[in-house]
């Protein structure tokens, strides 16, 4: 079988977890200091939101004070309960401002987006046709906010089941980073109607990322995420700072058993192929 070589160098997944989800954009702004920029971009729920910007073309530090700046924790309005609690079109206002077409084909790196189909009980991935409304799809948390209805369908948080979408562009780079902000360990104290919740949730997703981060070259999973609930907005800058020290931390063993290694390998397969 003729080897196909991979058309991305870098590519990155970034998983949901609300206000943790800003773990990833500290994860980006290290990975841009060590000259690392990722090609090709999937996200689910807050990695989508985050990863939607990047791929539109914004630098990390831009989305940073692009959360900052709006602040998120402010901008959902709350409302009686009907099919959620939170109304999430001050997000669309965001998207509309902030990226100039409402169509996947017009952002500058390739971007995928973990959703999930309420109707048919599936996961799906959406790459290509109207943008925002996928984006919104995926940010949607279960009960907090609204489903978002597309052709019919009632659509909701893609960590629900592919918490870090990796198979849709594992085949298309060469180096794939997973980015995991929902690090899971023993709690000793959760009491509580929120923090029982918030826990019941880890719990649920993580255990439909295991497979993914096992398909990565190279797992980012900071542990002090584990201080910080959905809605910590207001603590943005510590959450960033927790991605970007992780990252660099971890740098020069991210080129010591990743870089030259698969870089490396993918050169020995097309020698071999052309043997």
């Amino acid at each position: 079988m003729p080897y196909i070589p991979k058309p991305y160098k870098f590519g990155i997944a970034l998983s949901g977890g609300g206000a943790r989800g800003i773990v990833h954009i500290g994860v980006l702004e290290a990975l841009h200091k060590y000259g690392i920029r990722p090609e090709i971009i999937s996200g689910a729920s807050a990695g989508a939101l985050v990863g939607v910007f990047y791929a539109a073309g914004m630098e990390p530090m831009q989305i940073l004070e692009l959360v900052k700046a709006n602040k998120m924790v402010k901008m959902f309005k709350w409302q009686l309960p009907s099919n959620g609690l939170i109304d999430i079109k001050k997000v669309l206002s965001l998207l509309e401002q902030n990226i100039e077409t409402d169509d996947f084909a017009g952002l500058k790196k390739p971007f995928y987006c973990s959703v999930v189909n309420l109707n048919s009980g599936h996961s799906e991935i959406k790459h290509e046709g109207k943008l925002f409304q996928w984006v919104l799809a995926s940010a949607s948390i279960p009960i907090i906010f609204e489903p978002q209805i597309i052709d019919g369908n009632s659509y909701v948080d893609g960590g629900l089941l592919n918490n870090l979408p990796v198979d849709c562009i594992r085949d298309q780079c060469q180096i794939l980073i997973g980015v995991h902000v929902n690090h899971n360990g023993p709690e000793e104290n959760i009491s509580g109607l929120k923090n029982v919740a918030e826990r019941t949730f880890r719990l649920a997703m993580s255990q439909n990322v295991r497979g993914s981060l096992a398909k990565c070259d190279f797992v980012i999973d900071p542990p002090e995420t584990r201080k910080y609930n959905t809605f910590d907005f207001k603590k943005a800058d510590e959450i960033f700072r927790i991605g970007f020290e992780e990252t660099e931390k971890r740098i020069l063993e991210m080129f010591d058993s990743i870089d030259l290694n698969q870089v490396v390998l993918e050169k020995n397969r097309k020698v071999v192929n052309d043997i």
